[in-house]
């Protein structure tokens, strides 16, 4: 089975990598070290996030670093959830603390349900996921491809055109919005785009 790719990376217009973590950030590293070279991006492959790689060391350190390594780990500051402290909960159960900011009544309402406010939330959680699974995951692919679009393609011919048809779920007028931008980062705007219009037909 053919494992996806986990992250890409393009150097002006020009795609210059594209795989495994580390591959990827060790094939970047080999093209800073030219003296010469185009503003480089790395991106997580399906969820169009920039990444953040330490690039310090030699190769075989990056590798090392970078192996067990998932994109998500590495998204830049603005894309990164905050890192708050783990306190008291069930992590056997992967059950962590968070704090919930509701009104008085809906306290009470909570902590009248059977299991107590707990229970209820999750239950509730658990619902909205079912209901909304499909246009949940339609708005995360949408953002996947705006993203990457913004970050590559912002001053671009089309740009904000495409992005209009992208929310619209409007597959053909996306493709002929984009068809002059360059080819490696029309192809991957594309490749984005397409899981959103496959999970915009379902919804």
């Amino acid at each position: 089975m053919t494992t996806a790719p986990a992250a890409i990376a393009f150097e002006g217009d020009r795609r210059i990598a594209i795989g495994a973590l580390a591959d990827v950030a060790a094939a970047v590293r080999k093209r800073i070290s030219k003296p010469t070279h185009e503003n480089i991006l790395i991106f997580d492959y399906a969820s169009g996030k920039s990444l953040n790689l330490d690039l310090s060391g030699s190769e075989k350190d990056i590798r090392a670093r970078l192996a067990a390594a998932s994109p998500a780990a590495m998204a830049a500051p603005e894309d990164a959830a905050p890192n708050a402290p783990r306190g008291p909960g069930r992590p056997k159960l992967g059950v962590v603390p968070r704090e919930v900011t509701l009104l008085p009544r809906h306290w009470d309402w909570l902590n009248a349900q059977p299991g107590g406010a707990s229970v209820a939330l999750r239950k509730l959680v658990e619902e909205a996921r079912k209901t909304r699974g499909q246009s949940d995951t339609l708005r995360a692919r949408q953002e996947a491809a705006y993203r990457f679009i913004t970050a590559v393609a912002g001053d671009r011919r089309n740009y904000e055109e495409a992005n209009r048809a992208l929310f619209a779920g409007d597959a053909d007028r996306f493709l002929d919005l984009t068809e002059s931008w360059p080819a490696d980062i029309r192809d991957h705007a594309r490749h984005l785009a397409t899981a959103a219009f496959s999970s915009h037909k379902k919804t």
